[in-house]
């Protein structure tokens, strides 16, 4: 047990290896983040970590990174080739055109950019594999490794418990669906399970890898607001695409005086309105938090650099400071990526809930169904008692 704590200690400290970093390992030179009175660009820092580029920098070493391709339609068609080529800010040629990776005074600032006639051009399209597309791959290979690896062992060893990483990942499946998504939809339970499962551990996953400083780890995914935007929609387009008539019913004449809703469509403007601020707030709660996490991190060691120039021992006083609130930051985002991916998963579930709603009438239909089975059944037992009474 102490071995394992030691371990987790060692690791977090590693990990603030990440923030320590005042360079991109393409686009942001290191002098470019350091004044020339010698301060820190502690703006330049946070969000040159919160951002993504096109090459995944190697821990310890601000001038070398893995190289991903680039992929982009410039003015004369398609170009691949690889983000090694313009890590640096050098002008790669690629048969009668050149890309450069735009500088800081560019209003493209980060982006590949093409060099037509002496001009800063950006490319018409831009599908470039980078870190955050890189990191959601990896993330999704790990999600699949992970589901697959359950059902194997089932498939083999029949209901037999799983153990170690197999069993927690089990554990976690039944915790979602036994305390989230069957109380919550009930018989409508199996449809929607699978997506639900699918994008809580999809988040998390992708949660865990923003906090590791090494590859495969080190790519802010969640707090990225097209990420967050994107798992957001899905479950829009979900929630009202397989809406029921009583879903749209109650939004565009909801059950609420007459006044309400004429001459002045009061409530079914409301209810229009609410349609979107569901995936708005699903978008901005996940990011926000996940990118809080990060900048707070980020901030507590930048103060020892801010502080360096009022001597050494107000110097070692604050490292030890913001290395022990650096820890247990890390350590409290760990315990948020678990939240942020429940909360997530859970108001999907709410939303989707709703939009399964049934009328009074489609109630009542069922309990008379449901009553019409039994009915037969109750007659025939009653059948012979009455039959002895007589």
């Amino acid at each position: 047990m102490k071995r394992n704590i030691l371990t987790a200690l060692l690791l977090a400290v590693f990990s603030l290896a990440l923030p320590l970093r005042v360079c991109a390992a393409e686009e942001t030179p290191l002098d470019s983040l350091v004044e020339k009175d010698s301060s820190i660009d502690a703006q330049g820092i946070i969000f040159d970590h919160l951002g993504d580029r096109y090459g995944w920098e190697v821990p310890f070493n601000h001038h070398k990174s893995i190289p991903l391709p680039v992929i982009v339609w410039g003015s004369d068609g398609l170009h691949v080739f690889s983000s090694a080529r313009i890590d640096h800010g050098q002008t790669y040629r690629d048969g009668n055109a050149e890309f450069r990776l735009a500088g800081a005074g560019s209003p493209h600032k980060g982006k590949v950019i093409e060099i037509v006639d002496g001009k800063e051009v950006k490319p018409v399209l831009d599908i470039s594999i980078t870190k955050n597309v890189c990191g959601i791959f990896i993330a999704v290979l790990l999600v699949i490794w992970a589901i697959l690896n359950v059902a194997r062992w089932h498939r083999t060893q029949g209901m037999k418990g799983p153990r170690k990483m197999t069993g927690a990942v089990e554990f976690v499946i039944l915790f979602i669906y036994d305390g989230v998504i069957k109380p919550t939809l009930k018989s409508r339970a199996d449809k929607f399970a699978p997506y639900l499962l699918t994008v809580f551990f999809f988040i998390l996953v992708m949660n865990l890898l923003g906090l590791i400083v090494i590859f495969p780890g080190g790519a802010n995914l969640t707090g990225n607001i097209a990420v967050t935007l994107v798992l957001a929609i899905i479950t829009f387009l979900i929630t009202n695409i397989f809406a029921t008539k009583h879903y749209w019913k109650e939004i565009f004449n909801p059950d609420v005086p007459w006044w309400l809703k004429w001459p002045l469509p009061i409530m079914p403007i409301i209810e229009i309105f609410g349609i979107f601020t569901k995936p708005a707030a699903l978008t901005v709660r996940l990011f926000a938090n996940m990118m809080g996490g990060h900048m707070i991190v980020i901030v507590l060691t930048l103060l020892i650099f801010i502080f360096a120039a009022m001597g050494p021992v107000v110097t070692g006083a604050t490292a030890v400071v913001s290395i022990i609130f650096s820890i247990f930051m890390l350590l409290i985002d760990v315990l948020v990526s678990f939240i942020q991916a429940y909360v997530f998963t859970m108001l999907s579930t709410l939303f989707i809930a709703l939009g399964q709603e049934e009328g009074h009438e489609e109630h009542k239909k069922e309990g008379d169904e449901a009553h019409g089975k039994k009915a037969p059944a109750q007659t025939l037992a009653a059948a012979p008692a009455q039959t002895n009474q007589a």
